[in-house]
């Protein structure tokens, strides 16, 4: 009845062998699947769960907002405490438009981009992922400002030539692409690569994309739907100390329901409908039980929380490179905070290239070893790993202690 049994593709497997598990309940550092077997969960709904799985504060408050209603398609005070909390985590934010996925929050973002510029074409990075709009299911072609093709069934080819895909951390490329005409709506980029793998920017790199894109008349969009809360308070902008001008976020501002949102300048947010004329509506946008998941998600996030995310991803780091060393595989972990990656066959992953080339056979065969030893891990190699506030000590020394094991067989 439903398409590969799974309502999203990386869901089903393909990468690794076998068949999902179908998870019924979960708790803190914990998911149980239908057949009762407990894994430890570093999937974490994908990102959003960094208070760990049905946190008794975001349960009630979420408990308390259902009793009340579950939507009214009206104005509600929640949506205003979640854009509040927004805004007041990212000095680049003045304004926030509440959606439904990061997926509408990248397009709608692009839709401001070139209804702010009177320009058609974006620019992407190869390697990252923003979504399943048309405009940037695209990848690379064979030069550094190559337009890009479509990499969906569906998707126009008229639609995919106004994106151009050049390479992460690599300038020259975004200088070509800059360079050519059309003259470019925005530059639309991952700050940290989550989606070929965590890919850390190069220093300077965020910078300079930013000094390029301004000085060709170009706006920078920033898509912090993973990064964003999980990284720091402000996201990547924070870490690194850079702002966007238009800024996607999703995942944590939802706390595990459906919330995104796109925030910005003002003077760029004011062109959406009703005060300008950039279109963006949704019926179930700033829906309050989801705003509520958020807000009581994002008021667990002080600096204590943070310092014990980078504590416990530190952890987990060293344990797993120190596993790696033992079992003499060649592998190497790249991590943010609490975002990570274990890559096989690479010493380090730059961007996309580095990445095409890691051993994936090596990870399904990783995956299905950690999933017999209690730890359930994304289902693919060009995926993060996410650690909770809810995993503890004791579940990191689990999750090292089965990869050591499975790294040794």
């Amino acid at each position: 009845m439903i398409p590969a049994g799974v309502n999203s593709p990386v869901r089903a497997w393909r990468a690794v062998g076998g068949d999902p598990r179908f998870l019924v309940r979960g708790r803190g550092a914990f998911v149980w699947d239908a057949d009762g077997n407990e894994l430890i969960d570093l999937v974490c709904a994908w990102g959003p769960l960094i208070a760990g799985h049905a946190h008794p504060d975001v349960v009630q408050a979420v408990t308390n907002a259902a009793k009340r209603g579950t939507g009214f398609g009206a104005p509600t005070p929640v949506e205003i405490e979640l854009a509040e909390a927004i805004v007041g985590a990212f000095p680049s934010i003045e304004k926030v438009r509440l959606v439904t996925s990061g997926t509408e929050a990248t397009m709608t973002a692009m839709r401001i981009a070139r209804g702010a510029t009177g320009r058609s074409r974006v620019i992407k990075f190869n390697g990252c992922y923003h979504g399943h709009n048309d405009s940037l299911l695209v990848k690379a072609g064979s030069g550094a400002a190559t337009f890009g093709v479509p990499d969906s069934a569906g998707v126009p080819g008229s639609i995919s030539e106004l994106t151009s895909v050049v390479e992460y951390n690599d300038l020259d490329s975004l200088r070509a692409s800059l360079a050519i005409d059309p003259p470019p709506a925005a530059v639309i980029v991952e700050p940290i690569a989550a989606n070929m793998g965590v890919v850390l920017p190069a220093p300077g790199f965020l910078e300079t994309v930013l000094e390029l894109a301004h000085d060709a008349g170009a706006l920078v969009i920033f898509d912090e739907v993973i990064s964003g809360f999980r990284v720091a308070r402000g996201g990547a902008q924070e870490l690194y100390g850079v702002k966007a001008d238009l800024t996607c976020l999703g995942k944590i501002v939802g706390g595990g329901l459906p919330v995104a949102a796109v925030g910005g300048r003002a003077d760029l947010l004011d062109l959406l409908a009703p005060m300008g004329p950039v279109y963006q509506a949704g019926t179930l946008s700033g829906n309050p039980i989801a705003c509520t998941a958020g807000r009581e998600t994002i008021r667990l996030l002080d600096a204590t929380a943070y310092q014990l995310l980078e504590r416990r991803g530190a952890a987990l780091q060293e344990g797993l490179e120190d596993a790696i060393r033992n079992a003499g595989v060649d592998a190497s972990v790249q991590r943010v905070g609490s975002l990570l990656t274990l890559f096989f066959g690479v010493e380090a992953v730059h961007d996309f290239t580095d990445a095409a080339r890691t051993d994936t056979d090596a990870f399904a065969s990783f995956f299905r070893a950690m999933i017999e030893r209690g730890v359930n891990l994304p289902p693919s190699q060009y995926e993060a790993w996410f650690v909770s506030l809810a995993h503890g000590d004791a579940e990191i020394e689990r999750i090292v202690a089965a990869a050591r094991s499975a790294l040794g067989a």
